[in-house]
Order: structure tokens, then sequence, then C-alpha cells
């Protein structure tokens, strides 16, 4: 018998919303011209993008002209880390936290290897960054520090208003990867305090394919992608046109949404860790008493392999993801829970349950009913 499909897998992406959906597909059919072209159908398209420009300001508290679209997140990460270094040729130093995702770690990692001198800052065992080495880490030629709003596998909420605080009264800017909290928890560019944003709308409700980055007036900023004069001369390259405009309808439909949608996600969420506790001995909720996610529980179950548990709930229908990586006969923790020091055998056995709104107390418990048969089946991590 085949199970239905119970997707728990929101912090990878999400399922697009069909006023998302409805939006997108005139711009795929009927209004397909070119935003860049001189003549009435290609302007008819631009004002469209534009319209999708003011709905991702305002969820942001921005101003229109300071978002430029992207690919999506990664896309949006590599143009900050690099964008802002090369505006600045006299400062060669980077800021970075050990559980950044790895659109920022490896970029950071690659322009240390082109001559760029990174920092990398501390987390303590409940993922919360140490401000005190923030502070001795910041230099003369600090360019930029870089800290996520919220991490993707844990859930855990960066202290951005303090790193703010902190980096300003050294003149450093700041930027941060919200492609994990926009829509989970309130992302106000100016609330935050920071110089730069990056955001994706496959997180959000909203198509693959497209992000976009701000980037507050005045912060120095040089282009990363040439080949045009679009986006005000800071992005080339002809836009997507049906992405954006679904990326707009997507942070429109947030911005209106009942707070008590999160709320709801919360409480899905805190029953699902309750229950997990009483039902299963020797699980680990990473970062439960932090402030993180509504929507996030990251469970390590010890002695067993992450990647074994959510192939075998793929088996039955039940979608979630790990954060160990297999490789020739070992089992490699994530950089995140490495950085956390969770101990290796507790690490092993990872798996990451991200609700969206979706969701329903029925998803829960058909998760429940079928973890412990699935516990029993899983692979042992090697021994230490």
């Amino acid at each position: 018998m085949t199970h239905p499909l119970i997707y728990l897998d929101n912090n990878a992406t999400t399922r697009p919303d069909e006023r998302v959906v409805a939006a997108m597909l005139p711009l795929l059919t009927e209004r397909y011209g070119n935003p860049s072209s001189a003549h009435f159908f290609g302007a008819q398209v631009a004002a469209e993008i534009e319209q999708a420009r003011r709905h991702v300001a305002a969820l942001l508290g921005a101003r229109d002209g300071e978002l430029v679209f992207t690919s999506g997140g990664t896309e949006a990460d590599n143009a900050a880390l690099r964008g802002v270094l090369a505006a600045q040729p006299g400062k060669r130093h980077l800021v970075i936290s050990t559980v950044e995702h790895h659109a920022i770690f490896e970029t950071a990692d690659q322009l240390e290897h082109e001559g760029t001198a990174v920092t990398r800052v501390g987390v303590d065992h409940d993922g919360r960054l140490d401000l005190d080495a923030l502070r001795r880490a910041l230099r003369d030629d600090t360019a930029l520090v870089s800290i996520m709003r919220a991490n993707n596998e844990t859930g855990v909420l960066g202290p951005l208003c303090e790193v703010c605080e902190v980096a300003r009264a050294r003149g450093v800017p700041v930027h941060t990867d919200a492609v994990n909290a926009l829509g989970k928890t309130p992302v106000r560019v100016d609330e935050l305090g920071v110089n730069l944003l990056s955001l994706s709308s496959h997180k959000i409700y909203g198509p693959k394919g497209v992000g976009a980055l701000y980037i507050r007036t005045g912060t120095p900023f040089q282009k990363w992608q040439i080949g045009g004069a679009q986006e005000r001369n800071r992005r080339g390259g002809t836009l997507n046109a049906p992405g954006i405009v679904g990326l707009g309808m997507a942070c429109r439909i947030l911005h209106e949404q009942d707070p008590a949608v999160n709320e709801r996600i919360r409480i899905l969420r805190d029953r699902l860790e309750a229950e997990l506790t009483q039902r299963v001995p020797r699980v680990r909720l990473i970062a439960r008493g932090t402030p993180r996610l509504p929507n996030t529980t990251c469970a390590c179950f010890e002695g067993l392999v992450g990647a074994s548990i959510v192939m075998l709930l793929s088996d039955l229908n039940i979608c979630v993801s790990g954060g160990a990586a297999c490789a020739a006969g070992a089992v490699e923790p994530s950089h995140v829970l490495k950085a956390m020091h969770v101990e290796p055998h507790v690490a092993a056995g990872q798996i990451r349950v991200s609700l969206g709104r979706n969701n329903t107390d029925a998803d829960v418990d058909r998760l429940l009913e079928a973890l412990p048969s699935v516990l029993e089946q899983a692979d042992p991590s090697p021994p230490a």
C-alpha cells in the first residue's frame, strides 16, 4: 500500500502557494516580453517586476531601490561577500560564524584562498554566537561581518541586533543570510540594523531559481555580474520576470499573513518534540531551550546513522532531512553540530524536521507512529 506524502522538509524548500503560481502564469504565456525592451510589451513586464519589488521591500521594511533580484539565496550570499570586498580594496578581512550555510562558508573559504583573511567566530553548545569573540575579531581592515539570522539545521536565531551594534562601533557593515528566517520570524532591516540581507523565494512558498539581495543605501558594493545595466547597474542579465513576480506575490502573502500561522506551527513543533522525548529515550533535541525558529526540530538519535533514518522514512513517503554525510564507510557529522561541540556518535544520528503552514497534527502523528520501527531498522553508527 502506498502511503500519502508527508512533507516535513520545509527548510529545504516549500510547496509554491497557488496564488503565487496564478500570478506567474501570465508571465510564462501571455506577457513574455523582455523587461529591458523599450517597447510597450516589455514595459508592461517591467512594471510587474517593479510591483514585485515593492512587495519584497514592504515585507523587509526596505526601500524599493535597495533590492537587487538574484537567482536565489546562494547567489545573493556570494554577491554580498564579493561585492563588499571588491568595493573596499584596502580592506581584506572577513568575519563569519562557524555555523553559516555552505553558501557563505564555501565562499569564505574561496576568498581566503584568493588572499582575504577570514575569521570564523565560534558558538556555544546551544549554537549561540560568542559576541566577545566577535568583538575581538574585528580589525581596522575588516570589510564585512556576515552572520546568519537563523540556522537552517537547528533553527537557532543569530543575535543580529547585538552583532550590528558591535560592528557599527567599528564602522564595519553587516550582512545576514535570512534565507531560512524570512516568513518564520520577523525580518525587518531597520530593526535588525543590517547593511545587506539575502533571501530566497522557494523557502517562502514561491518558485525556485529566484531570490534577492538587500543593499542598504550607502553600503560599499561593487557589481558582481557583468553583461548589462539591469538592476540599476548592479547585476547584469535579463531578469527572470515570472520568478520575480512569484517572489513578489509570496512576499505579499507573508506580509498579510496572520501571526497566528507561525504560532500554530510552533505549537505543532513543541508537541512533536515533547512526544519524541517520551517515546524515544535516546533522542537528543539540539538547542531546544535556545531562541530559534518556530518550525524547526533538530533531533539526534545516539548510536544510529541519520542518513539511514532519512531513507527509511522516505520509503514510507515521509520526507525529512539529515545533517551528516556518509563517505567511505564513515559518518561525517554536519559542520554545524561540530561547531556546537556535539559528540560525533550523537551528531551522526542527526535528522531535521521542518514544518510549514501546510502541515497538520496528522502529519506529526504519522511521523511519530513510523519512527519506532524505523529506528529499529536504522544502521548503527560506526564505533568512534
